[in-house]
This record gives C-alpha cells, sequence and structure tokens, in this order.
C-alpha cells in the first residue's frame, strides 16, 4: 500500500503551508491505520522531520502522482 507523508524538515519552527514537503512510502500492509502507524515509526527512527499528515494513496490517486516530475518512492 502506498502512503503520502506531509511533513516538515525541522520541528524547531511552527508548521507553515508554504515549507511543507511531502515523500510516498511504499508499505507490506492492507490495512490504512496499521499502516499510517508503521509509516509515522519509520518515519521517527530514519528522520528528524515533523509529521504533519499522512494519507493512504488508492491506486488512481497512486497513478495520477506518477505523472508528476518529483514523484518517487522513499526507502529507509
Amino acid at each position: 500500500m502506498l502512503f503520502k507523508v506531509f511533513y516538515q524538515e525541522t520541528k524547531k519552527r511552527s508548521p507553515k503551508r508554504e515549507t511543507t514537503h511531502s515523500l510516498y512510502l511504499e508499505l507490506d500492509t492492507t490495512d490504512v491505520r496499521s499502516g499510517v502507524i508503521q509509516a509515522r515509526e519509520i518515519m521517527r527512527d530514519h528522520t528528524d522531520f515533523h509529521v504533519e499528515f499522512i494519507d493512504a494513496i488508492s491506486d488512481e490517486q497512486a497513478e495520477y502522482e506518477k505523472e508528476a516530475a518529483h514523484f518517487s518512492i522513499t526507502t529507509f
């Protein structure tokens, strides 16, 4: 299942929409809730980012996102 993680690069400043970044994680899960928990744990263990939101991506949305030049699945 594919998840889109919205984050700030630092925890030291208040989040601003203009500085929100995103990345994609592909996780071996079929349950959205456990996928979100797993994604949050991965981000906590491998980054110092401030995670704002994690969203499960549908197959249709994934196809749309793949058309963007910035699309790549992040692995840790």
